[in-house]
């Protein structure tokens, strides 16, 4: 009898020991992945919201056929109202707010112990940490802000390895070539085996639903013609150099497998954004073209042009076909995390007609201003740093273009939160403290300091693979 007493009692403590080491590997692995979970929300957190806040429907898009682009190519404005933002001032207003998140997320990993590479900029924290970015490159899709943040380029399509940097043929360009490559119809994620120098007879006719992304090669596309984004969507250019862009026209150009057609004489701009829409063009480094370096003209809108790294040209950004084009005035674009630096002169941007959200830019130099405009377009500027020229005729931040100060006292320019430096000043004018501009000022607290690391990168990044980028 005892020893069945003893039998049981040594089977219970048996069982409660099972029990209790169960509990404990269950709580160890509940901790590990709790703190697990707590570092890959706070690695990815700008991702997961941007993700979150977009509401993207990518069926909408990817239902653009051959069919329905031929027809928009003939009349760009349907696709344009689609694309434009109903409340212009929300969109500003998530951008400070992203901003704002970044720079918090930033000091909580501190504060908690973990390894941090945040500027405070949102884009490159939703991407940059991560050392195996190579492995991920589609990420970067998800990390957009402001107008352009529903551009997903070729996010949906497979990888596109450009092995040839020529450009012998542009009415049958060779596979692997980048010409062959971006004239498909298909969504396509472009990248480049190694460095290379690309130099375009004429000019890129890019179709819709593409990324080009210089990341981990040293990619130039220069000395001829340049980017040409014409009556399509979802475009993303990152990662390249971009200069010496050239005219170049009347010749035969390849634009689709399908087509191919005579085009006239291009103006040599490095990017010409041309009836287009939900296009992002980032981490780019432009400088010395014919014509502009980043225009956007012909009703294009839905853009966000950030984290580029402007030099030596002289009309760096027309954002506006024509004071009489009135279809600009469905025109958006942000202009975000920009480093305008050495030898420039005017153009940064020179807008009309639309909204144009001004944000976090450093602007080191221009010659005859830095902001201007025409046809009463709205001018939102928030926390950039301007540093005035020497000239003491050049310290206006600001130009209305031709027009009589009885008119462009009633357009809506406003400066929130800028530096301003050197005896720098911005002119504003219009609706002054009015709702149009109050939900975008989150970014008024620290603008100096801000702008100094958000745009210490600015332009094309030497990524390599197996590291931080």
């Amino acid at each position: 009898m005892a020893s069945s007493s003893q039998k049981l009692i040594s089977v219970c403590f048996a069982v409660l020991v099972i029990l209790a080491l169960t509990v404990m590997i269950f709580r160890n692995s509940e901790i590990s992945l709790s703190r697990k979970l707590k570092t890959e929300v706070l690695l990815s957190s700008n991702s997961s919201t941007m993700a979150a806040t977009r509401k993207l429907k990518t069926e909408e898009f990817q239902s653009l056929n051959s069919s329905t682009m031929a027809a928009t190519r003939l009349d760009g404005e349907p696709q344009q109202q689609h694309a434009v933002a109903a409340d212009p001032d929300m969109v500003a207003d998530e951008v400070a707010k992203l901003v704002q998140m970044s720079e918090q997320n930033r000091t909580a990993r501190r504060k908690l112990g973990f390894f941090s590479c945040g500027t405070g900029n949102p884009i490159d924290d939703c991407w940059r940490c991560d050392r195996n970015w190579h492995k991920n490159r589609k990420r970067l899709a998800d990390c957009g802000i402001g107008f352009g943040r529903n551009a997903i380029g070729g996010r949906d399509g497979r990888f596109y390895v450009v092995t040839d940097p020529t450009d012998e043929d542009v009415v049958n360009p060779k596979p692997g070539t980048l010409r062959h490559a971006v004239i498909q119809e298909e969504p396509l994620w472009i990248v480049f085996k190694r460095d290379m120098v690309i130099e375009l007879k004429q000019e890129l006719i890019m179709n819709s639903f593409k990324t080009i992304d210089g990341r981990g090669s040293n990619v130039h596309i220069a000395n001829g013609a340049c980017i040409t984004i014409q009556f399509i969507t979802n475009v993303i250019i990152h990662g390249l150099h971009i200069h010496d862009c050239k005219p170049t026209g009347n010749a035969m150009v390849r634009s689709s497998p399908s087509h191919f057609g005579w085009r006239t004489m291009a103006d040599g701009d490095a990017v010409s954004i041309f009836g287009s829409s939900h296009i992002w063009i980032d981490h780019n480094s432009l400088s010395h073209c014919a014509d502009g370096l980043v225009d956007a003209v012909m009703g294009s809108t839905a853009i966000t042009v950030s984290n580029n790294h402007f030099t030596h040209h002289n009309e760096v950004m027309l954002l506006g076909h024509s004071d009489s084009y009135t279809k600009d005035k469905l025109m958006q674009v942000t202009i975000a995390y920009n480093h305008f630096g050495e030898g420039l002169v005017q153009r940064m941007p020179r807008c009309r007609h639309g909204y144009f959200h001004v944000v976090n830019n450093d602007y080191t130099h221009w010659e005859m201003y830095a902001i201007g405009g025409s046809a009463e377009p709205t001018i939102n500027s928030q926390g950039n740093r301007y540093a005035a020229p020497m000239d003491r005729f050049a310290k206006e931040v600001t130009k209305r273009v031709e027009t009589d100060a009885s008119e462009w006292k009633k357009w809506n320019w406003r400066s929130e939160g800028d530096l301003l430096l050197n005896g720098a000043f911005f002119r504003p004018s219009g609706a002054g403290a009015s709702a149009s501009y109050g939900r975008a000022s989150s970014l008024a607290a620290k603008p100096s300091s801000m702008v100094d690391t958000i745009t210490s990168t600015a332009g094309a990044l030497g990524c390599r693979k197996g590291r931080p980028c």
